[in-house]
């Protein structure tokens, strides 16, 4: 069994280091190992099957930032222990550089701040390798440089924004990426029938089978009608979906008598397919067909019967439309839930076997959750986010993003009670946290030219959702600080395509 161990400064991780635990190993080509994690208070220690060189992931806390995950840089087995915190800072300065310099070989300009920030995490990093004699000063000198390498990323990243925006605005007949939310059964005369409109360009029809045919063969369509027919009246681009969640309780509960029914299942599935899509044909044309396929937890589906649930899914949409354009929801992207070691493929692995196949899929949709457990996806920053979307692009295939974060760390009683947020130590989420990081993700979502569609988890806090505090506006109606944000960034992708 493979092996690799990691000297923590105990200042920098107390003996209580709840975060370690959710590290991980990855292989040179993304692919995250099963890893086993103990930590003495002292030593980090990851154990998986392989034995060859490998990259660490670990949630750590960055001066001035809080808790994010960074990564070594590809690492062999050795009998000493590596010093954790100079490992992250050699290996987050090493990611930053060769952005710069892929960037750069695209004629971007580099920022000034870039560059004073990464030449002083370089000149820090060569303190902290000189001094490991002394693993105090080391560890130390080691947390400097991850926070100015750390500020490299986000002034590289932030420019990249800035220039890619200059260069889509002088793009004639450029077509900007749909900005959209989850519509909900608001009662009639609700304001959020008149606000949503002024915020998105698109609308998330919500065709879930658990929720339309609760009781087998009793069907409830009159409120997605409803939707459907105010999202046509204002000209919104609509998406529904998703029709089939693979995610836990995202099936009916009366499918439960037919899952380990390996002929029948899929002919209820295909069935549901079949008159979902029917129904809303002459609407519709973008459909998202599963969601959660690549996590699963839905009745005892295994990894390949949901993958071959997934390609009888999609051969049953392009029969029944043959004309729309067919997405699936992917969650976790980064693919951290290999780590249990209950998944043989990762996220990309997943929808590459689906295309490999040809059985018309148009694109995938990626959920970012952010500081949910256990279940979201673990904090990043923005050049890991740049990163991600620039491994997908790589399938030539539409991409579409959906975005949650909270505003708060409190229970929300009409979340998915599976779902807390994870606590920030030393920033914890608020109204104004979540604003800030919707307009840096989205932002830099809207400058991707393999992005065309982001989407937001849901709206209205005070409807059930799945992620909690997730919504732009409170239990209360009130709209949040992100409101404002979301707002500002539709006028000005509106203004864009004039």
């Amino acid at each position: 069994m493979g092996l690799l161990r990691f000297f923590v400064d105990p200042f920098e991780a107390p003996p209580d280091w709840r975060h370690g635990h959710r590290a991980f190993i990855s292989a040179y080509d993304g692919r995250v190992h099963p890893t086993k994690v103990e930590y003495d208070g002292r030593v980090l220690s990851c154990r998986r099957q392989q034995h060859e060189s490998g990259k660490l992931h670990v949630p750590w806390q960055v001066p001035g930032r809080g808790s994010a995950i960074v990564s070594t840089t590809s690492l062999p087995e050795r009998e000493q222990p590596y010093v954790l915190p100079l490992e992250l800072a050699r290996g987050k300065l090493a990611e930053v550089r060769d952005q710069a310099a892929i960037w750069q070989q695209l004629r971007m300009v580099l920022p000034e701040g870039y560059q004073q920030a990464q030449q002083r995490a370089f000149q820090l990093l060569a303190r902290a390798s000189a001094a490991q004699s002394d693993l105090s000063q080391t560890c130390r000198f080691a947390q400097e440089c991850l926070q100015y390498a750390f500020a490299a990323a986000d002034a590289l990243t932030k420019a990249y924004i800035v220039q890619r925006q200059a260069t889509r605005k002088a793009v004639t007949g450029h077509k900007p990426s749909l900005l959209g939310c989850r519509l909900e059964p608001w009662p009639q005369g609700d304001a959020m029938w008149e606000r949503f409109p002024q915020l998105f360009s698109a609308a998330e029809i919500p065709i879930e089978w658990r929720n339309i045919e609760p009781v087998e063969g009793q069907y409830d369509w009159e409120p997605l009608d409803r939707m459907v027919s105010y999202a046509l009246d204002r000209r919104l681009v609509l998406r529904g979906g998703p029709l089939i969640d693979l995610g836990p309780r995202g099936l009916p509960e009366w499918l439960k008598t037919w899952e380990n029914d390996v002929l029948n299942l899929p002919s209820f599935v295909c069935d549901y397919i079949e008159t979902a899509i029917g129904r809303y044909s002459g609407a519709i044309r973008v459909w998202e067909v599963a969601a959660h396929p690549n996590t699963g937890g839905a009745l005892a589906l295994s990894e390949d019967h949901r993958l071959a649930l997934v390609a009888r899914i999609l051969e049953s949409a392009v029969h029944t439309q043959s004309d729309g354009a067919f997405f699936i929801r992917i969650d976790q992207p980064w693919g951290e839930y290999q780590a249990r070691g209950q998944h043989r493929l990762s996220p990309f692995q997943f929808v590459d076997a689906l295309l490999r196949s040809n059985l018309g899929l148009t694109g995938v949709n990626l959920e970012i959750a952010m500081a949910y457990e256990p279940a979201g996806s673990l904090s990043r920053d923005l050049l890991s986010l740049s990163r991600l979307i620039d491994l997908w692009s790589q399938l030539s295939i539409q991409l579409h993003v959906t975005l949650a974060c909270p505003s708060a760390e409190s229970r929300d009683g009409l979340a998915d009670v599976d779902l807390e947020v994870e606590s920030a130590e030393h920033a914890p989420w608020s109204e104004r946290s979540q604003a800030v990081w919707l307009h840096d993700y989205l932002s830099l979502l809207l400058a991707k030219p393999a992005v065309t569609g982001v989407f937001l988890s849901h709206l209205d806090d005070s409807m059930p959702h799945r992620y909690p505090h997730a919504g732009l506006v409170d239990g209360e109606g009130r709209p949040k600080a992100a409101w404002e944000v979301v707002s500002h960034l539709q006028e000005q992708a509106a203004s864009a395509a004039e």
